[in-house]
């Protein structure tokens, strides 16, 4: 039986672990919602806010999100691989420890937000908005960064093996200590 939560405003709520896989929450306020180490697993997100809520350790792979509201989201330790997470704003949003391997971040806007130790293999950031992004020692093996926007990005010691940079904006990018003092 689906979970469905309709015309219900659970916006500051506390829904730690909860199971709202394959959950009907279409344009559903969980906005400043604790979501840490809840499963989404085939939950319909679509149109929810998620603005500001804590999402440390959730289950999101595998979910469309597109159109759904992320800024200054908590993501850390979060399974995102495989996320569709294209035109999205995750700006100044924490993705520290983040699996987002295979995830899908076309024209997302990431500035501000806190990548370390994310792992983005194989992602796809073409033309996404990385100004001002913590990438330190991200993992970022295959990923696509095509026409990216890396002006002010900490890419330090991240793992860089087959990027595709063409057409990055890498002004003012960091990718090595400076060993200048």
């Amino acid at each position: 039986m689906e979970k469905q939560f309709l015309n219900i405003d659970l916006k500051s709520f506390d829904l730690r672990g909860a199971d709202l896989s394959g959950a009907y929450l279409r344009d559903v306020d969980l906005s400043n919602t604790d979501l840490s180490y809840v499963d989404f697993t085939n939950a319909d997100l679509t149109n929810a806010d998620l603005s500001n809520a804590n999402l440390t350790g959730a289950n999101l792979s595998n979910i469309d999100l597109k159109g759904v509201d992320l800024k200054g989201v908590d993501l850390s330790n979060g399974d995102l691989s495989n996320i569709d997470l294209r035109d999205v704003d995750l700006r100044y949003a924490n993705l520290t420890n983040a699996d987002l391997t295979g995830a899908n971040l076309t024209n997302a806007n990431l500035s501000g937000a806190y990548l370390r130790y994310a792992i983005l293999w194989g992602a796809n950031l073409t033309n996404a908005n990385l100004t001002n992004v913590n990438l330190l020692f991200a993992d970022l093996e295959d990923a696509d960064l095509t026409n990216a926007n890396l002006t002010d990005a900490d890419l330090e010691d991240a793992d860089l093996t087959n990027t595709n940079l063409t057409g990055a904006n890498l002004k003012h990018t960091k990718f090595s200590k400076d060993t200048n003092k």
